[in-house]
């Protein structure tokens, strides 16, 4: 009897140990689960004040100073304008907030603009009142923004955070009071397979901060912006480019009208707007006016307008000129002859598809990467090789080393693509690196073929790497989703020497594919340089032209003491030496071919400083060249104050927000839930489930020891 009931009692306290051993790993697993994450909700999602990096169309941040409560700011209305003639492009945004609140307020407006866009006006309007930007070194800038804004004076600020994101401060906003920020930019079209267009962004998608917030410096650790994202030793600003998004269940705030006037200069055979419907008239001038046909849309895709001219008027040059400030500015545009690429495809290839498989491809994206991913494959032939790399948290490959193309891998690889699926983190690099380091013979074309949104935040980080390991590989990009980061693939493809594309939806898969493929199976021109008069005096940009393929053209702007007569362009067409001479002879003048100069030579140098490490001198070039040309860059900014106080000291600023809208396509749980890519949530899921892993081997084990 007496065993019995110690039996019992042992049992009873064995069990009070158990379920206490179990309670201790539950409170540290939801601890560690949960409390990260909900820091990170708070810092985001709650906050309700943006930061800088990948907003929407346009957001008003009213920064208190008196309490911390916050309400809408809502967008009264916004209006773009996109004037085209020939190859320029010049749009205006302008966007009225008003301060519904009773007290005094600070602003800051976050907004995405085309990663070529030479930003260069700021006008501030208070009723009938404009304020012109004056342009000043940045920090002079900020200096000058926050003495006005302390003596109560009405100012906005304008800076570049990245060459397509731009943020704006406006402080001392009156109660009730409506104030509109307009910024005005100008851009190349572009050209490619005979066909022009021009991609307007509404919307840029929540980025991923990767790195470390250990190992960074002390003054950039923790948060100096108003993002969801800690600063890391990656991704430095990370707390300025990771604002707070509304969740899709909300009702939509921001809200767009854009009108296109279109002079392309030639007869057109056709033109169509890809993702929102349109409607058009012709102006007595001839000027094709295109209105969106809902006249307001809210901001969560792109806008892009494609047109073409009749086939006996497709452009194969294009040359104008600008006298401008004692110099004089030539931009030409040359298409290579198609026919120039028929002895080059010689050497098999060896391409390695590169598929991103974050959260924020999820949804329609990782959809429509499975349909181009699959549609690649149909272009590889027996004599090539091929391997998949997919990447979200962590990297991995399809086979250990690039393989043959038999019906057997190609079974394969179709598997594997049906079972991708899409979340957790976008850790770029480690992929990007295993891509690069695949080259082993020369005895084949080694291409890297790149499927991501690209929402990161690191893009010098990576395109650093594209520098250093690139060697005799091609890196072909392509941009999924409705607002891709259209800075990183241009430029990870131009220091990569190929080319990038959209897929905006699944109907375009085939097309764009197979038209990407034209092109890795027929580079065109390789090794092109610009040849000039030895007595000349000029500045050529870029410096280094890329290869050229199938439809691209050869576009360089020129700036020298006098109008050149003639330039000639020579390049390698396979095995063969090619070149052509562009007569300057009785060219058209053009107005804005300076700023086109300014912008693209701020960019080589820029590029430039990348590989260097941060240099002085260059520093110094582009901040004279921005401030020469009125224009916002990483080293200039744009300040407008007004010159009569109408806050006094003693009256308190109130806070309003808000917030960014999510591009169209993506999953709002995939990107902030729980398993998200946008913040630790999946480490600290990963690390709470094995926790509970060895606390359930530790419970087995007591048993059988027992």
């Amino acid at each position: 009897m007496v065993r019995t009931q110690f039996g019992k009692v042992l049992v009873m306290e064995r069990d009070r140990d158990v379920i206490s051993y179990f309670l201790r790993i539950y409170i540290i697993t939801v601890f560690v689960i949960f409390v990260p994450s909900l820091s990170y909700a708070n810092t985001g999602l709650s906050e309700d004040i943006p930061s800088t990096n990948d907003v929407s169309q346009g957001t008003l941040l009213l920064r208190s100073t008196s309490q911390n409560t916050v309400s809408p700011a809502p967008s009264l209305h916004t209006n773009v304008h996109i004037t085209i003639t020939g190859l320029i492009a010049r749009t205006t945004v302008q966007q009225e907030f008003e301060n519904p609140g009773s007290d005094w307020a600070e602003g800051i407006y976050v907004f995405p603009l085309p990663e070529t866009a030479a930003v260069d006006h700021l006008r501030m309007h208070i009723g009938e009142r404009m304020i012109e930007g004056m342009i000043q070194e940045r920090t002079e800038a900020k200096k000058t923004y926050n003495k006005a804004k302390q003596e109560g004076r009405r100012v906005s600020l304008i800076e570049q955070e990245r060459p397509n994101m731009f943020t704006t401060s406006v402080a001392n906003i009156g109660p009730k009071e409506r104030i509109t920020i307009e910024i005005e930019y100008q851009e190349t079209v572009t050209y490619d397979q005979r066909e022009f267009s021009l991609r307007f962004p509404m919307t840029v998608g929540p980025r991923y901060a990767p790195g470390s917030q250990d190992t960074i410096h002390e003054h950039i650790k923790g948060v100096d912006g108003r993002g969801w994202a800690r600063n890391t030793n990656q991704v430095p600003d990370a707390s300025r480019i990771t604002p707070p998004v509304q969740h899709p269940d909300q009702t939509q705030q921001n809200f767009i009208t854009l009108t296109v006037d279109l002079a392309p200069g030639f007869p057109l055979a056709d033109f169509s707007s890809t993702y929102h419907e349109v409607h058009h008239s012709i102006t007595d001038q001839g000027i094709l006016n295109i209105t969106l046909k809902n006249k307001q849309v809210p901001v969560d895709r792109d806008f892009e307008l494609t047109w073409k001219p009749k086939s006996e008027n497709a452009p194969q040059t294009a040359v104008f000129t600008e006298q401008h400030k004692g110099s004089t500015y030539t931009m030409a545009m040359l298409i290579p002859p198609i026919h120039a690429a028929t002895d080059l495809n010689t050497l098999p290839r060896d391409v390695t598809f590169i598929i991103d498989t974050s959260g924020s491809m999820h949804g329609l994206s990782i959809e429509q990467s499975k349909l181009a991913l699959q549609r690649a494959l149909t272009r590889l032939t027996s004599q090539d090789r091929f391997n998949i790399i997919q990447f979200n948290n962590v990297t991995q490959t399809l086979f250990s080393s690039s393989q043959a193309v038999t019906s057997r891998n190609i079974h394969k690889a179709t598997q594997y693509i049906h079972s991708l699926v899409a979340e957790g983190g976008t850790e770029i690099l480690p992929a990007l690196q295993r891509a690069l380091k695949n080259y082993d013979t020369e005895s084949y074309l080694h291409q890297i073929i790149f499927i991501t949104d690209g929402q990161v935040g690191n893009e010098e980080q990576l395109f650093q790497a594209i520098q250093q390991d690139l060697r005799h590989t091609r890196l072909f990009t392509v941009g999924i989703g409705s607002a891709p980061n259209s800075y990183f693939m241009r430029n990870a493809a131009k220091f990569g020497r190929g080319t990038f594309t959209y897929i905006g939806n699944a109907s375009e898969v085939q097309k764009t594919m197979d038209s990407l493929f034209e092109k890795l199976e027929h580079p065109v021109i390789t090794d092109i340089a610009v040849e000039l008069p030895e007595e000349s005096q000029v500045e050529v940009v870029p410096t280094r032209i890329p290869d050229l393929y199938i439809g691209e053209p050869i576009l360089v702007v020129m700036r020298s003491t006098k109008l050149l007569k003639q330039v000639k362009i020579t390049g390698r067409s396979g095995t063969r030496n090619w070149d052509t001479t562009l007569s300057l002879d009785d060219i058209p003048q053009r107005q804005g071919l300076a700023v086109y100069w300014a912008r693209k030579k701020i960019t080589a140098l820029v590029d430039s400083d990348m590989k260097r490490g941060e240099n002085p001198a260059i520093r110094k070039h582009i901040t004279d060249i921005a401030l020469t040309h009125h224009l916002v860059s990483r080293y200039t900014s744009l300040v407008a104050v007004d010159v009569t106080p109408s806050r006094s000291s003693n009256q308190p600023f109130s806070t309003h927000t808000m917030k960014t809208h999510l591009p169209h396509g993506q999953d709002y749980t995939a990107i902030f839930g729980l398993a998200a890519g946008a913040t630790p949530g999946p480490w600290h899921l990963s690390l709470g489930l094995l926790l509970l892993l060895v606390a359930g081997a530790s419970y087995q084990w007591t048993r059988i020891c027992t």
